[in-house]
């Protein structure tokens, strides 16, 4: 029952909270605002629901040093996303025009730091955490990874493909991160990272949402394969291999650390990351 009250509560906010951005996306201040207000409030609730349903502090949404994991995994996921970027403008499928729009590059900063928040809480903290207590983590990782890919298929230029790549190189990885650190705010950091690089900075299409106005003005041309097509960056071979490399690091540093989950060894509930603080 923790893990449906947990999922209800979350989904509650993810959903109510992403129609409500979705209503103002045209207006940037108010993206911005209600965005970083709908990611603090999904953290929150996720907190509280746990210190109900489990009768502990949540672990992985602690305070102390919350900025500075955050900002690592902004590193993390941003600089990986411009490395695929700085390949493909060094093969010349990426042309940068000028300079975009700094009030829409703030409007996406509140858009996907909402996202960010809202998928991770989700899928993460709630899906992942909970599967892996039942069936190990290499098969938590899996089943969470292909259904975040999935979910994917609902955007309007979505592909197999695509979801496939989303399922790799952010389900796998970011429950790979998740696993490693056992902190929310670093996948957060991760996710915000990778999301804001390619709408806010790089301005290219999102997981097949289509292309957003940020800091560039730039287009892309060139093979689907190399590039993601209407799908985006996140639909390139760089991007998936960038992503699965993370993956087998962040698994190894999990390993190295302990918090590997085995198979048909349940653990009780919060034990993978209460006797370790987040690092």
């Amino acid at each position: 029952m923790r893990f449906v009250w947990q999922f209800l509560a979350v989904v509650a906010v993810y959903a109510l909270g992403g129609g409500a951005v979705n209503a103002v996306k045209d207006n940037d201040w108010l993206s911005l605002v209600l965005g970083v207000a709908v990611a603090a409030l999904i953290v929150l609730v996720y907190g509280w629901v746990v210190r109900r349903t489990e009768h502990r502090p949540a672990p992985d949404v602690v305070r102390e040093g919350a900025a500075a994991r955050t900002a690592r995994g902004v590193l993390i996921g941003g600089g990986m996303f411009t490395a695929v970027i700085v390949i493909l403008l060094a093969s010349g499928h990426y042309d940068v025009d000028g300079l975009g729009s700094v009030t829409g590059a703030l409007g996406l900063l509140g858009l996907m730091a909402a996202a960010a928040a809202t998928e991770e809480v989700v899928y993460r903290g709630v899906l992942f955490r909970i599967i892996e207590e039942h069936i190990g983590t290499y098969l938590a990782l899996v089943l969470t990874g292909l259904v975040f890919g999935c979910s994917h298929l609902l955007n309007e230029d979505a592909t197999l493909w695509g979801c496939l790549a989303i399922a790799i190189e952010a389900g796998f990885m970011l429950a790979a991160v998740y696993a490693a650190t056992r902190s929310l705010w670093l996948t957060i950091g991760v996710h915000f990272g990778w999301n804001f690089a390619a709408a806010g900075v790089f301005s290219t299409e999102v997981s097949g949402n289509g292309a957003s106005q940020g800091l560039l003005d730039a287009s892309m041309s060139g093979p689907e394969l190399l590039t993601g097509g209407a799908f985006g960056p996140e639909g390139s071979v760089y991007s998936v291999g960038f992503g699965a490399l993370l993956t087998l690091v962040f698994l190894w540093l999990a390993h190295r650390r302990g918090h590997i989950v085995p198979f048909g060894s349940r653990r009780a509930a919060g034990a993978n990351s209460a006797a370790t603080l987040p690092r």
